[in-house]
């Protein structure tokens, strides 16, 4: 293993993306995103994600050059159009968006259209945190959830994220993909080459498979059977039939050739000053908290990534060897 400090592994992802024909501030903001998973031990969402990248804007999957912009916007509402490049920079511009509209109306929903992996949707979200706001994430993927009674992959995994600010500690954090297992941690199967586990997964043809590389082209299972792919459903029309974005089953998989992804996401903002007020909200949170806590053994959502990332700050992140050869050699 090797260990790097935060910005070390940052200044490599950056080089290794910039290389590979994104902007500037692209290479950056796509970076800081995966070496800010990759703190929280979320290394399905982290640097191992560079080589794909790299490979998507060299392919003219993902559009390096593309400039993010507010393209339509009507009073809480505002929608932002990736232009077909990596997605941290338009999901910034939608949170700053929501954010701004929630403290004028209350409540405010900004939509991303043709856009790109989404990487860990809770981090998208740290900023409504810091403006004292509840807010909620959502993206769609290529297929990966069948519909219900199906054997095709038509859903994403259409991760869910929420965040709630507290006075004086961290945020709870949840964050949560709607299958049994990330993508991402089949891909980190796939890459060493190691099986997976009995019911994450089924091949192209619908058949139960322990083969990561056979998962990845395939259908995982949802969490919660039918309830799992009504979720989906619900991500799916939140992120695609609000912001003209392509459906699942219209985005090719990441991990074999394809089509450019389309992929939306969408970020609901909410003020708690507009409802009950933000000395209610802050109460009542702590009440839950407490109460919470009060039962030995529970932990709070997003209580292990704090501490985790509180620990690589102060000690570095470690990574495979193979993986820091990797991006030596894509940022050379």
């Amino acid at each position: 293993m090797s260990r790097l400090t935060i910005d070390e592994l940052t200044r490599l992802a950056t080089r290794a993306l910039a290389k590979a024909g994104a902007s500037t501030s692209m290479a950056l903001a796509t970076a800081r995103a995966l070496v800010a998973a990759e703190t929280e031990g979320l290394s399905g969402h982290g640097v191992s994600r560079v080589a794909l990248y790299c490979e998507h804007l060299r392919q003219g999957r993902a559009n390096g050059k593309a400039q993010a912009k507010l393209v339509r916007e009507k009073g809480a509402t505002a929608l932002i159009d990736a232009a077909g490049g990596l997605a941290y920079e338009a999901a910034a511009i939608a949170v700053a968006e929501a954010v701004k509209r929630a403290r004028h109306y209350g409540v405010a929903f900004s939509g991303v259209t043709n856009s790109h992996h989404f990487g860990a949707a809770a981090y998208h979200l740290a900023p409504v945190a810091e403006a004292d706001m509840a807010g909620f994430a959502f993206t769609n993927s290529p297929a990966a959830i069948n519909a219900w009674g199906g054997k095709k992959a038509f859903y994403g995994t259409n991760p869910v994220a929420a965040i709630f600010p507290r006075k004086n500690a961290d945020p709870l954090v949840i964050d949560l993909s709607l299958t049994e297992v990330t993508r991402g941690k089949i891909m980190l199967h796939a890459k060493e080459g190691k099986p997976i586990p009995p019911g994450w997964a089924v091949d192209k043809q619908g058949n139960p498979t322990t083969d990561a590389r056979a998962a990845l082209t395939g259908s995982l299972f949802a969490i919660g059977g039918v309830k799992g792919t009504m979720l989906a459903l619900i991500v799916e029309l939140l992120c695609v039939a609000l912001t003209g974005a392509a459906f699942s089953f219209e985005n090719d998989s990441y991990f074999e050739p394809g089509n450019k992804p389309r992929i939306g996401h969408a970020v609901l903002v909410i003020d708690p000053e507009a409802l009950a007020g933000a000395d209610a909200y802050f109460s009542r949170l702590e009440v839950l908290i407490e109460t919470m806590l009060a039962d030995e053994g529970v932990r709070l959502p997003g209580a292990r990534r704090h501490e985790t990332a509180a620990q690589a700050k102060a000690n570095g992140i470690e990574i495979p060897d193979t993986l820091r050869t990797q991006l030596l050699e894509l940022s050379e």
